[in-house]
């Protein structure tokens, strides 16, 4: 046959391990669903040329991930440059500057905007080409495609058309949504690994449907093949797909099982064949890829409010000269025989300096002067900021202290938007698992039949160890020699002579420990791998808990080791014979786990043939469903379960029952039409069908395993709490687990709360509930858990307000279920609160959904920055509702980094991405803003002044390309170089003074004080400028020829004098001196030189009046030189003693530590420990607060000791 040969001879039968049910499916009325609305989409498979087909029009399979095409990149990319309201402007004084109006030429007007225009074009343009070059080679990978008689060729994936049969090899991506046809398999399943789509490592099984793989076994079988494919319209739901396959006259029903997702790829698998049904921008993963929600730092945002203030300014300074102006010019009577503003030559004018026409003159000024002065918005501030972001995003990704080389994983800024907004941070909501913790899963503990097992001690016992001497969950009447050396297996770190090694068929009650270990053994959907070389099996599964259930199945004996479609077999330790044994059991249903859910079960026949339901969930859903006589040992495992979650453990029920043969002949088939039903409510019924059946069921234990917390938690958390940022927590775990998470501690837990705080728990756990929870009168409930809720919020508040204004801390604990109606409009304002009076505040059995709205209250109620962190695709809503979203490259996938804002690989890693890199980003970008302003004020107000000097003649002080250049060459260069280098101080201190990023959070070096204060220095330096040049020049004779300073000489003068105080000013901003620094200040004012020297020397006709005006009259002057040097001093002189001052008696935060460093205390214990103290407040969390606290209660327990001495 062409193209491949005959397919293994292998049986590995895995469709029931991801559906729910075996059997062929029937189609019921719900089948009338497919064509109406949301299931329109009909593919003609194999047919893509029939006129049927072409009539559908469907999308194309060429994918474009760009911004930009070539015809709409210019109107696209200007309309987004001129959305920016200073560019506008800058666009319409340009235009302007084409009329009589203007004061100056329209070139030099034009050519600067067009070159920041250009710029910041470019810059996108080379962005947009890098998405480009991406987009070519995806589209340009090739696949096998049916070509009509059995005949499979070579061609581009952007040429696939819907309907199209494909042929895809071993570890080649799937190049569209496709309908698995056949493999190489016998049974058509096939691997398939989706990690570009979710990350997930761990390979996924699929399964064609049997009447289309017993049909096309090679390539000649598709000469014939005809098929229609009726499903759902294009959509993002990567986990669900309804639709049918129609052959002939028969019509099988399709499920996301049948379907090969685009960018995911095969695996383990020679080939498979299958039918395209989504391309191009209709696929599943194309859908998915939508834009994450657009943000904008709060620092961007008021500096968007200072350009509308300058723009404010501009106005009425121009209102202001043009009512001057046109007083003036009324005023200007004939005498003599000419005007008393002669020079201006009014006669030559049409409407400028005509006495008669003098309210139109004023007019026509004004819009002259709002031209003149738009030197005061800096047009180089928006490309220059964007430039510096950038290269700072270069050093976030390419610092070494925030890569993990486990992963080979760096830190990613995935936007630059947000920089400074990392220096900004007042409230961190985390995920725990996988983000505080490792998500790697040790199966460590265990309850059966009432009576725990496991040796193994968990980080919070030895907290605990340490408090009280000794860990409840260790039985110290038994001389155990305990391994401590670590898990020698993955995923394993239990430890117990009395099931270890077989010893469990000595206990009394071998035959539950027998069942219970059965049950890990074959309640999952962990694929089984043997290495032929040494024949050990290894699993690949869709969790690490389920994966460490396994692992501990196969070292107490259990050994699970093969998988087939309808059969699950392991070997076992005899309960009788006492030798090991195969067993085969035949699996029939699996029933899977879902967050709803929060269970999986499977429906097996043993080999003594009975049928057994196996189920494993958490304890609040599983202890609900026992039976009258299955809760022999519920009173010792709930005993168990809550001190495994005193211990930081998470647990699992596990129970069983024997399923009668009538009943399950019911229940398969109402599960039949359930799962045929291609209504959008199919989960649902299938969801109601297992809960009648997973009912009165035998309790046999509980499991517990340990996610540990990742390295460098508790350190970070603690440096965070003292830098002052609130930390919240919101889990999916027991209340019980993340309490003693957060409480026991030291170094051995996060330390999110201490000992000595009150705890402040909200549940609905109190009798009077749980006796309307038995009554089952829904409207009752409901009111009484609102009212509840509310109660125990405004106990809270009371606690907090009879605290006052003491250093007691407390802590808010409150449950998914509470937390539920927390969130309604009319309690969350006295819930937030509450909560933001807490010094920690830990959400359990949250949601998705919950998590996403806890961050949006915080965000809009606080009006403070927030950031979220979160490792799983339950984070993703969190993320993108924080100001800032992070995600962690972790074990649960990719979902949460690809919708965050920066990925970092472990959580440790948030202290540097705060605390150093967020300061010195909000350091750089604000004291950047600051001085832009700072320099275009003291620019523009010399231009004011002049034209006030000239009576408001709209005469600019400057020739035209002076006025041009200045923001673009002269003065631009130095701050992009201080908003890249500058440090005010160093990361070891950053780390040593954590408080210091509260300059940050309370916006202290961006406030309108320090804002204002800026533009008030270059108001004084303006003012020093144009008056000491204007006298010193002003009735002396300015060369040998007894020439006197003409307007081109004091212009010139004015210019030099404000490119070097500018430039000098920078120097004296500058904490952290790189040699950049030095070239780009120094260079600045060499090229201001070099530049009036080249201009100068051009013809006249083209520098007018600059023509020789520093080689002829300002260099051969001393009073040039005198001048510019007296400014200088001047000019910078109050800046210098004002900064003195602050420094000496009233300095910020970091000033304080600059005098540390520089005064050489830096390495004096006791003074740095003076300082640090600063930042340790009564109500943070942390291990450093915990001894804060300890210290604090020794000191008053002694105080009281003293008192009670003098008092006897």
């Amino acid at each position: 046959m062409a193209g491949g040969g005959r397919r293994k001879r292998r049986r590995l039968h895995l469709s029931r391990i991801y559906s729910y049910t075996c059997g062929k499916s029937s189609f019921q009325q719900d089948h009338s669903n497919i064509g109406g609305p949301g299931f329109s989409r009909v593919v003609y498979c194999n047919e893509p040329d029939s006129p049927a087909a072409e009539r559908r029009n469907y999308a194309g399979n060429y994918v474009r991930s760009t911004k930009y095409t070539v015809a709409s990149f210019f109107p696209k990319s200007l309309f987004e440059q001129f959305r920016r309201v200073a560019n506008f402007y800058f666009l319409v004084t340009g235009f302007l500057s084409l009329t009589d109006l203007s004061p100056y030429g329209a070139v030099s007007a034009l050519l600067p905007l067009a070159l920041v225009i250009t710029v910041t074009m470019v810059k996108d343009g080379i962005e947009d080409w890098h998405r480009k070059q991406q987009d070519i080679e995806v589209n340009k990978r090739k696949v096998k495609v049916h070509d009509g008689d059995g005949i499979f060729r070579q061609d581009e994936w952007r040429n696939l058309r819907v309907g199209d049969v494909v042929r895809v090899e071993k570890d080649e991506f799937f190049p569209a949504d496709l309908l698995l046809l056949s493999s190489s398999y016998e049974d058509s399943i096939c691997y398939v690994e989706t990690m570009n789509l979710d990350g997930e490592t761990n390979l996924k099984v699929k399964q064609g449907l049997d009447a289309t793989s017993s049909l096309l076994n090679e390539d000649s079988d598709f000469r014939e093949f005809r098929g229609v494919v009726r499903c759902e319209d294009p959509n993002v739901n990567l986990y669900m797909f309804v639709g049918s396959l129609e052959l002939g006259e028969e019509r099988f029903p399709l499920s996301i099982q049948q379907i090969l997702l685009r960018d995911s790829k095969l695996r383990n698998t020679e080939y498979v064949y299958g039918a395209v049904v989504f391309t191009g921008h209709d696929t599943k993963v194309i859908q998915n890829s939508t834009d994450p929600p657009s943000k904008r730092s709060r620092i961007e945002r008021k500096m968007d409010k200072i350009i509308y203030l300058m723009f404010g300014l501009i106005v009425l300074m121009s209102f202001v000269g043009s009512i001057i102006f046109g007083v003036e010019t009324r005023q200007d009577k004939l005498k003599n025989g000419r005007t008393e503003r002669w020079y201006l030559k009014p006669d030559d004018a049409t409407v400028f300096f005509d006495p008669e026409r003098a309210p139109k003159a004023a007019i026509y000024h004004f819009v002259t002067a709002v031209m003149l002065y738009g030197y005061f918005i800096p047009i180089s501030l928006y490309v220059s900021i964007e430039m510096v972001k950038v290269l700072q995003s270069v050093f976030i990704n390419r610092d070494i202290h925030m890569y993990y080389e486990e992963t080979d994983k760096p830190a990613q800024a995935r936007t630059s938007n947000l920089n400074e907004e990392l220096g900004m941070v007042d409230t961190i909501l985390s995920d725990k698992t996988g983000t505080l913790t490792c998500n790697s899963m040790e199966f460590i503990k265990c309850s059966i039949a009432g009576t725990a097992y496991g040796r193994g001690i968990t980080e919070v016992e030895r907290a605990m160890a340490v408090r009280s001497g000794g860990s409840p969950l260790v039985d110290e009447d038994l001389d155990v020699d305990v391994d401590k050396s670590g898990p020698k297996v993955k995923g394993f770190n239990f430890e117990d002579e009395r099931v270890m090694n077989g010893n469990w068929v000595r206990q009394p009650q071998a035959a539950v420990l027998q069942k219970f270990f059965r049950l890990l053994a074959v309640c999952h959907t962990a694929i089984p791998e043997t290495d032929e070389e040494t024949g050990n099996v290894s699993y690949e599964a869709e969790s690490p808990d389920e994966a460490a259930f396994v692992v501990a199945a196969r070292e107490l004996g259990f050994e699970f080791f093969n998988r087939t479609q309808n059969e699950i077999s392991f070997r076992e330790l005899d309960l009788v014979t006492r030798e090991n044994v195969e067993r085969v059991y035949k699996l029939l249903n699996v029933l899977e786990f879902n967050s709803s859910r929060k269970r999986m079960s499977v429906i097996v026949r043993d080999d003594d043939g009975r049928l057994l339901l196996l189920s494993k969930g958490a304890d609040n859903v599983m202890f609900e469903r026992l039976a009258k006589n299955g809760r022999q040992f519920e009173a010792k495992t709930q005993e168990h379960v809550n001190q495994y979650a005193d211990a930081g453990l998470r647990t699992l029920i596990l129970a069983y029952r024997e399923v009668d043969e009538n009943e399950y002949i019911e229940f398969n088939k109402s599960f039949n039409e359930a799962k045929s039903s291609v209504s959008e409510d199919r989960e649902a019924l299938i969801d109601d069908i297992t809960d009648k059946m997973e009912r009165d069921l035998i309790l046999l234990g509980a499991t517990a395993v340990e996610d540990k917390l990742q390295n460098g938690v508790p350190e970070c958390i603690d440096k965070l709490a003292q830098a002052g940022i609130k930390i919240w927590v919101l889990t999916g775990d027991k209340m019980e687990t993340a309490i003693n998470i957060g409480l026991f501690s030291s170094r051995f837990a996060s330390s999110l709360l201490r000992q000595e705080m009150k705890q402040i728990i909200i549940n609905l756990e109190t009798p009077h509930i749980k006796s309307l929870e038995k009554s089952g009168i829904k409207d009752e409930i409901e009111l009484a858990y609102r009212e509840s809720v509310v109660k125990q919020i405004e106990e809270g508040r009371a606690l907090l307000d009879a605290s006052g204004a003491s250093s007691e801390a407390f802590a808010l604990i409150i449950d998914g279920k509470s937390l539920t109606y927390a969130l309604e409009e009319e309690i969350k304002k006295t819930f937030l609160d509450l909560a933001t009076g807490c010094a920690s505040v830990i959400c359990c059995r949250s949601s998705p959904k919950q998590k996403a709205l806890v961050t949006r209250l915080v965000k809009s109620g606080t009006g403070k920055t927030t950031l979220a962190i979160g490792d799983g695709a339950n984070d993703v809503g969190m993320l993108q509702e924080a100001d800032i979203g992070v995600g962690i490259s972790g074990v649960e996938g990719m979902q949460a980094v690809m919708s965050s804002d920066i990925a970092i690989a472990q959580f440790r890693y948030l202290e540097r991405l705060l605390l150093v890199h967020g300061h010195w980003c909000y350091s750089r970008i604000s004291s950047m803003i600051c001085y832009f302003f700072y320099k275009n004020i003291t620019f523009g107000v010399t231009i004011f002044l002049y034209e006030a000097y000239t009576s408001f003649s709209a005469q600019p002080a400057y020739n035209d390309w002076f006025l041009s250049l200045f923001n673009v060459f002269f003065s631009s260069l130095p701050v992009i170089a201080l908003g890249v280098f500058d440090q005010d101080v160093s990361a070891r201190f950053c780390y040593k003074f954590p408080l210091l990023y509260q300059e940050g959070v309370q916006n202290i070096l961006f406030s309108w004080k320090r804002i204002i204060g800026w533009m008030f220095n270059g108001l004084i330096s303006a003012l020093a400028i144009f008056f000491l040049c204007k006298e010193s020049l002003k009735h002396q004779l300015f060369d040998p020829n007894g020439k006197t300073a003409g307007w081109e000489v004091l212009g010139g003068t004015m210019y030099t004098c404000i490119v070097w105080v500018v430039n000098l000013q920078m120097a004296l901003s500058i904490s952290y001196f790189t040699w950049v620094q030095h070239i780009v200040i120094w260079g600045s004012i060499a090229l201001w030189y070099i530049f009036l020297m080249i201009y100068g020397a051009m013809s006249p006709s083209f520098s007018t009046d600059a023509y020789m005006v520093f080689l002829e009259a300002l260099a051969p002057a001393p009073s040039y030189w005198l001048t510019t040097l007296f400014v200088m001093i001047f000019a910078l002189i109050p800046y210098f003693i004002y900064k003195s001052v602050q420094m000496r008696f009233f300095p910020v935060y970091h000033q304080m530590i600059q005098w540390i460093r520089y005064e050489g205390h830096s390495n004096d214990p006791e003074f740095v420990e003076m300082v640090r103290q600063r930042s340790i407040r009564p109500t943070t969390v942390g291990y450093t607060a915990r001894r804060a606290a300890s210290v604090r209660r020794e000191d008053r327990f002694y105080d009281q000791i003293h008192k009670d001495l003098v008092a006897f």
